[in-house]
């Protein structure tokens, strides 16, 4: 168990971009002088590429932000209705809502602090620049190298010319360090571009303590693991739970008053996991755990910054009601680079939707697509434009993404989605007005075309690098200050990357498979499991249900039969790794969701449901605990 020691409060009000406008009220009038921090996550690799496409049209052209490349619903949503109450509680605030501009979005709240006429020298804000290297994209003298997701295979190395295609955005990820420097400078308010999502929690942390950022890598590890686990916000405390139902219908209004996560970390780096009291959801191990194996890749080697984690042996224990401690993470010293987020442009795509009803609906919508895809092209040859760069045609409500494990055609209504990839924008406006008349001049049961007819948008596409280090210079701008360079001048280790085996545990397991009549169970009655992606990676993690359940899982969820089970998502390989502290499994899965959430053609971009489709795998389990079960 923790010590003594007062431990430090952080609370989490934004998973991403479009997170609840009621989220950082609920954490700062609830908890008001209990919480020492509030942080915000609002950057994903989408929302980079969409804040990128916006400065490159120079027009403010997305809701939520501003021209200058921020997310400006930071200040009007959270702000400027708490920002009083966050000074009288004495709340420090960190985010990346810099975006693609920390600078401009400092900028903005010193004026907002003029505008709520609040005393000088009350809000100090700090902003963290330094990340966005586009200049260097196309910087031959920059040591910029491949990017793999599986350190132990090189097949999915991701390849990418940059002399080929217009870069947009090219952003390093910085880590804490930048972060602690601008709270030990007297920031109150950190406002950053591009950093790894736990480092939001681990610069607090690392600032408080005292931390020992060039050595004390297991707290560092500690630190980043609370980052990881409540930088989702609610995925931490019932929402995307496999569980559903126990998070819809808790006391505390469920759903719709959904608690925000707090962890409460002490210097030992053990730490709780909780919400505010009277709210909805839950915090239990398995919603600590889903959100714990979530995109993590490698669970021995999760690649950060500023330590290399690994939780293959992190515990978690359910203390009381909504608490939950854990405890066990392990770390490394970090690796000499940083991993860099680029996009760039690729032609443009469209998607059309038509609702088709009725008795072989499914067969219905087949025909449909297929017959707009030909006419369109004898219009393309007509006017010498190109075929289509790529087409996706899914039938959905004929669990169209389930593939060969898909259970049923005969459905009686669906939504027919057709995307199409295009470089000439003239093609794909051919596209979208030849939808509408298929109610006319095709099959029965057209009830519309979706939300109206399509319009193009640019396609981008997202890639991964490593920069060095060295390479690369975080600077901290804090209140009317000078920018102030920081140097990374800790120790790396490249040899670290692959993590030390694990000793072996022996099965401890009642049940003798050899001789006892085994029997087919769906996954879901045996385990949790959450999915999400990186690039065009996804990354499925699976928890078992009870300690005993375990060996059966990975007797039965070999990455052969994954493999196979996927396959028809899957293009690349599927890797298995094993979590034995907390009885999970993590699959990463290459080249398997179109190329990634901005560029994907799949109305699944992110893999968000492909662990709920792995969860309908059967697993061989004795007859005996079959009926137990």
């Amino acid at each position: 168990m923790a010590n003594n020691d007062k431990p430090v409060r952080i609370g989490c009000y934004s998973a991403f971009w479009g997170d609840s406008v009621t989220a950082a009220e609920q954490l700062v009038k609830t908890e008001k002088d209990a919480l020492d921090y509030l942080i915000g996550d609002y950057l994903s690799e989408v929302t980079i590429g969409l804040l990128a496409r916006s400065r490159n049209q120079d027009r403010k052209s997305l809701k939520g932000a501003s021209k200058g490349g921020y997310i400006s619903e930071f200040l009007t949503y959270v702000l400027r209705p708490l920002l009083l109450d966050i000074i009288k509680y004495n709340i420090k605030v960190v985010t990346n809502a810099g975006g693609l501009d920390p600078l401009a979005c400092k900028l903005a709240i010193e004026n907002l602090v003029k505008d709520l006429d609040i005393e000088e020298g009350k809000v100090i804000v700090a902003a963290v620049t330094g990340d966005d290297i586009l200049d260097k994209a196309n910087d031959k003298n920059s040591e910029i190298l491949n990017f793999t997701h599986i350190q132990e295979d090189s097949e999915d190395s991701e390849s990418f010319s940059f002399n080929k295609k217009k870069v947009i955005s090219f952003n390093a990820y910085f880590g804490a360090i930048p972060i602690v420097k601008a709270l030990k400078s007297g920031a109150n308010i950190v406002v950053t571009g591009r950093c790894v999502d736990s480092a939001l929690v681990l610069g607090p942390l690392i600032h408080e303590f005292m931390w020992d950022p060039h050595n004390d890598w297991d707290l560092l590890a500690s630190g980043s693991l609370a980052g990881h686990i409540v930088e989702c916000g609610c995925q931490a405390t019932g929402g995307n739970f496999t569980d559903w139902r126990q998070s819809a219908y808790s006391s505390g209004g469920g759903w719709y008053n959904m608690g925000y996560p707090i962890i409460e970390c002490f210097k030992n780096g053990e730490f709780f996991v909780t919400k505010p009291k009277d709210t909805g959801g839950l915090v239990t191990q398995a919603t600590v755990g889903e959100q714990m194996v979530y995109e993590i890749l490698n669970p021995g080697a999760y690649i950060l910054p500023d330590v290399i984690l690994d939780l293959r042996n992190v515990k978690l224990k359910q203390v009381e009601e909504n608490k939950v401690l854990v405890t066990g993470a392990k770390g490394r010293a970090p690796t000499e680079y940083l991993k860099v987020s680029g996009i760039y442009l690729d032609g443009y795509k469209m998607t059309g939707q038509i609702i088709i009803g009725g008795i072989d609906a499914w067969n219905k919508a087949i025909a449909v697509a297929n017959t707009i895809l030909m006419k369109t092209r004898v219009l393309f040859r007509r006017k010498t434009l190109s075929d289509y760069r790529d087409v996706n045609v899914e039938v959905l409500g004929a669990e169209h993404t389930y593939g060969g494990n898909a259970k049923t055609r005969n459905t009686r209504e669906v939504v027919l989605n057709i995307t199409v990839h295009h470089d000439n924008l003239d093609a794909l406006k051919l596209f979208g007005m030849e939808l509408a008349p298929s109610a006319t001049s095709m099959a029965p049961g057209i009830a519309g075309s979706g939300a109206g007819r399509p319009h193009p948008s640019p396609c981008l596409v997202h890639f991964a690098r490593l920069i060095s280090k060295n390479s690369v210079s975080p600077f901290v701008i804090v209140g009317n200050k000078s920018a102030e360079k920081i140097i990374f001048d800790g120790p790396t280790h490249n040899d670290n990357i692959i993590p030390p085996p694990l000793p072996e545990i022996p099965n401890e397991i009642d049940y003798k498979i050899d001789s006892e009549i085994m029997t087919k169970v769906p996954l879901i009655r045996l385990a949790w499991g959450r999915s999400g992606d990186k690039g065009d990676v996804c990354n499925i993690g699976i928890l078992a249900r009870e300690p005993k359940y375990y060996p059966f899982l990975k007797n039965s969820l070999t990455e052969e039969a994954v493999k196979d089970y996927m396959i028809h998502l899957c293009r690349g390989i599927v890797k298995r790794y094993e979590l034995p502290g907390c009885n999970g499994l993590n699959f990463v899965l290459t080249r398997c969701l179109g190329g990634g959430g901005l560029s994907s053609l799949n109305i699944d971009k992110q893999g968000k449901t492909y662990a709920q489709m792995l969860l309908s795998f059967e697993v061989d389990v004795p007859s005996s605990l079959f009926a137990k079960l």
